[in-house]
């Protein structure tokens, strides 16, 4: 007679890590990247809308910076609040809400009368976009499996490229065309507020928030929803009790500094704080630092078009690297690529070589975005996951609010060679604390704890 016990029914979480990518996978990542494209769409446009501005209302360079830099000040705030909310509200409700928000703002950013009025619209922009890329991400990740995680997750940021040149489409296409193209083309840029709708009936919410809550009949549902995609049949039995434990410490910005938590956070926060500068502070001002060295209004915006086709390849690459060589090196060789890159740009002379370190910088540094929105929700446990993404995304956009005010005075002290020079400087300081991140390649989201 055999005393040995029935093997544990597996828990939810294992039940989600063991299948293959299934529709449902594809409907997730395809419906949250959508919400994503939409967000770079909105950020990239204001970049073509700041460089028609100078001309149609005589623009000074400061009040360009403040422009591009008072939608960051919403996106800090947003990316923290944004992470709170998503821990005690859910990852749906939170991403459906700042679809909603920052498409209602660019639609009434159109009709913006003066740099006030547009100031104050840029800001409300900045509150919804901020918060929904982490969130997104988090959902994402929370449903991925274990050995395909970082791929997907990389593939999600792979809809900024398409959001980024869609962007960069209607600024090549729309903006010069009138004296109200700029207008027109932040009208396009409030289709979010639609796709809210579709956003908050059709994509489920995250099976570990919902374990959490208690709300283990809606959290069932959703995992046999993927098992059924799959073809898998769910195991007999109820899941482990553990799986339906609410938190014992809520959700807060100070645990991300308890001893468990402290060296990832800080490694996680440089990172972002490198990247967003870096980034934010050559990308938002290339078209206008292009018309200031001689090029058109249409010229500058078609450089600006090629170079951001450099992006789809760079998050190719890194999407299998993830898998390949792990998160960890993959994101510090894109920022390393990206500094190497950023100061070849900064004495680039001609438009082979503009057009060519453009294009790489294009290439590394958004494969790094998509290394980096990898590891970020991998380095906390589920209770914590949407704080510590929202708190590191938000303190990496404090760096986005200066990059672009720092650029009028780096101009004055040394031209454009200091200014990239500055930029590859902050790409490296990134890559080096990059290598203080954990390595979570193929292991599990509740390894994270």
């Amino acid at each position: 007679m055999s005393t040995h016990a029935p093997p544990a029914a597996p828990t939810r979480s294992q039940r989600l890590d063991r299948l293959p990518f299934t529709r449902e996978h594809g409907r997730l990542v395809g419906g949250s990247g959508i919400g994503w494209a939409l967000d770079a769409m909105d950020v990239g446009l204001i970049s073509f809308v700041m460089a028609a501005l100078r001309e149609q209302w005589s623009l000074s360079s400061t009040q360009l910076s403040w422009i591009a830099s008072i939608g960051f000040v919403g996106m800090a705030l947003g990316a923290t609040l944004g992470g709170l909310l998503a821990d005690r509200f859910g990852r749906r409700q939170v991403f459906a809400l700042t679809l909603l928000l920052f498409g209602f703002a660019t639609g009434a950013a159109a009709l913006s009368w003066s740099v006030g009025a547009l100031l104050v619209f840029r800001f409300l922009i900045g509150l919804g976009l901020g918060a929904e890329l982490p969130v997104a991400s988090t959902l994402v990740s929370e449903y991925a499996p274990a050995r395909l995680r970082g791929r997907i997750v990389v593939a999600l940021e792979a809809f900024w490229a398409v959001g980024w040149l869609l962007a960069a489409i209607i600024g090549y296409v729309v903006v010069p065309r009138s004296d109200a193209g700029w207008r027109w083309a932040l009208l396009l840029g409030a289709a979010p507020a639609v796709y809210a709708v579709v956003v908050r009936r059709g994509l489920p919410e995250s099976v570990r928030f919902l374990e959490l809550r208690g709300r283990t009949g809606e959290a069932e549902a959703a995992v046999r929803r993927f098992e059924r995609s799959a073809g898998v049949a769910p195991p007999a039995g109820e899941p482990p009790a553990g799986d339906a434990a609410p938190p014992s410490v809520p959700a807060s910005p100070a645990r991300l500094w308890d001893p468990a938590h402290r060296r990832r956070t800080a490694a996680l926060w440089t990172v972002w704080f490198g990247i967003n500068f870096a980034y934010y502070g050559a990308f938002i001002w290339l078209p206008t630092l292009l018309v200031a060295s001689g090029l058109s209004l249409v010229q500058s915006f078609g450089y600006t078009l090629v170079i951001t086709l450099a992006q789809l390849p760079g998050y190719a690459v890194a999407a299998v690297l993830v898998e390949v060589w792990g998160r960890r090196p993959t994101l510090a060789t894109f920022l390393a690529g990206s500094a190497l890159s950023a100061g070849l740009f900064a004495v680039a002379d001609g438009t082979a070589t503009v057009l060519a370190f453009g294009m790489a910088l294009s290439f590394f540094n958004l494969g790094a975005w998509g290394a980096v929105y990898a590891v970020t929700p991998e380095v906390y446990p589920t209770a914590l996951r949407g704080t510590g993404a929202g708190a590191a995304a938000g303190f990496g956009r404090i760096a986005s609010i200066a990059a672009p005010l720092c650029v009028p005075p780096l101009l004055d002290a040394g031209g454009e060679p200091l200014v990239f020079g500055v930029f590859a400087a902050f790409f490296l300081m990134a890559a080096t604390a990059s290598l203080w991140l954990p390595e979570q390649r193929g292991r599990t989201l509740e390894d994270a704890a």
